[in-house]
């Protein structure tokens, strides 16, 4: 009877003992962060320089871009007449974070606490959708040669009023706000409970 007890407590203490080493391999091996473990600030910097050029937001636009070309003269204007087209553009504008301007003296960690200070949010593409960007109008005076150069001159315009209406609407600021909400949803799960941005 004696024997068998101390077979039962042998085996419990040898599965106990093996529950805890394959446990501990476990969290080695998946890279999960154990309590004590605290990150340097170079390793969160490649973490977040991994993101690189993070966009967060995107607007679609559209605008209606005028363009004259009036003669040269008073009397060209009178015989030539004017160049127009009228140019309905469907544009796009990203606004992201670029994380590679990142450097150490960007982030301070106190234990479980991180300070950040981001780089600054910038538009980082904008364009036209030539899928549904169209000429609605173009008008070439009766004497004056065609001007190839107008429809591009258009869209050119069309691209800066667009990033200016970006602005204007706060594109930079939105882009700011996303970037910091996912900076600190990856800073938690790094383990950090306490992020401050500056």
């Amino acid at each position: 009877m004696f024997k068998r007890i101390a077979i039962a407590l042998s085996v419990l203490a040898l599965v106990f003992l093996l529950g805890l080493v394959g446990g501990a391999l476990f969290q080695k091996l998946s890279g999960a962060r154990s309590p004590g473990q605290i990150y340097g600030t170079s390793t969160v910097i490649k973490q977040i320089q991994g993101l690189s050029e993070l966009v967060t937001v995107k607007y679609v636009m559209e605008k209606v871009v005028v363009l004259d070309v009036p003669p040269e003269s008073l009397l060209a204007q009178m015989f030539a007449g004017q160049s127009r087209l009228i140019l309905l553009a469907h544009g796009i504008t990203k606004a992201g974070i670029d994380f590679q301007q990142l450097g150490t003296n960007d982030l301070r960690i106190d234990d479980k606490k991180i300070f950040c200070k981001m780089p600054a949010a910038k538009i980082t593409d904008s364009y036209l959708d030539d899928t549904k960007t169209q000429v609605l109008e173009r008008t070439t005076g009766l004497f004056r040669p065609f001007d190839r150069n107008l429809e591009q001159n258009a869209r050119r315009q069309a691209v800066d009023d667009l990033k200016r209406s970006a602005r204007y609407n706060g594109i930079l600021k939105e882009a700011d706000e996303r970037a910091r909400t996912q900076l600190t949803n990856l800073f938690h799960q790094m383990g950090f409970s306490e992020v401050e941005f500056r």
